[in-house]
């Protein structure tokens, strides 16, 4: 058995309380290591971010501060061209060839691996774990090239993740975290009646960043 590490990427634009909540969850639940947050650089499966990649990092930043079991990994934004995840982990890999990794993905974006690039190749780098939804029923709802390697891959408990590197797909159940980036960005854009409306979503120091860098606040948000 060894210690699996979670890598959990995202547009964390901004980065608010679920996002923390779920990454010390599952940590604390599947005993990772560390859950290691990739922020998005360039985006290939939804729209750019609205901040841009240097603040969106240093928001990441001062949300982990002061948790160990938490990291950040600039790579994404450092690269350039497309963030595709199978570099990534492939990245990842080549730096710990036997460490087990665990990449985190909500229940609509595994539903939708089939349309990621190379996105086969993801499970001989890495485990899935898959975060459920409430209404939503992986199994109703897998495409045809996802179901095979489901059924394959499925493993029933989290101790499995740790005897082997990758190649297995675990479903997890979460609390439910009713705050959606979106909506901050919604908020955020009124002036300082939003920011005010924002505080408890947010870690303090990254609602102070907004603030002080008047990010979000230039155009009402897009859904």
């Amino acid at each position: 058995m060894q210690p699996v590490l979670g890598v959990f990427g995202g547009a964390f634009d901004p980065i608010h309380w679920g996002h923390l909540g779920l990454a010390r969850e599952l940590r604390a639940a599947l005993r990772f290591s560390a859950v290691r947050f990739i922020p998005v650089g360039d985006p290939p499966h939804r729209a750019a971010p609205v901040a841009t990649a240097a603040h969106r990092l240093a928001m990441v930043e001062l949300a982990i501060a002061g948790y160990p079991d938490l990291q950040v990994d600039a790579r994404e934004i450092l690269r350039p061209g497309r963030s595709d995840t199978v570099p990534t982990l492939e990245e990842l890999r080549s730096e710990e060839p036997s460490r087990p990794l665990a990449l985190i993905v909500g229940a609509d974006a595994f539903l939708g691996l089939p349309t990621w690039h190379r996105w086969r190749e993801v499970f001989a780098l890495a485990h899935v774990v898959v975060v459920g939804r409430p209404g939503v029923t992986i199994e109703d709802a897998l495409p045809p090239a996802l179901a095979d390697e489901w059924s394959r891959r499925r493993c029933p408990d989290a101790a499995a993740l740790g005897r082997t590197a990758a190649g297995s797909v675990l479903v997890q159940a979460v609390t439910a975290h009713p705050i959606s980036a979106s909506a901050i960005r919604a908020q955020l854009a009124r002036g300082p009646d939003g920011v005010a409306a924002a505080r408890g979503l947010l870690p303090a120091a990254v609602l102070a960043y907004i603030d002080r860098n008047q990010l979000y606040r230039s155009r009402p948000d897009a859904p």
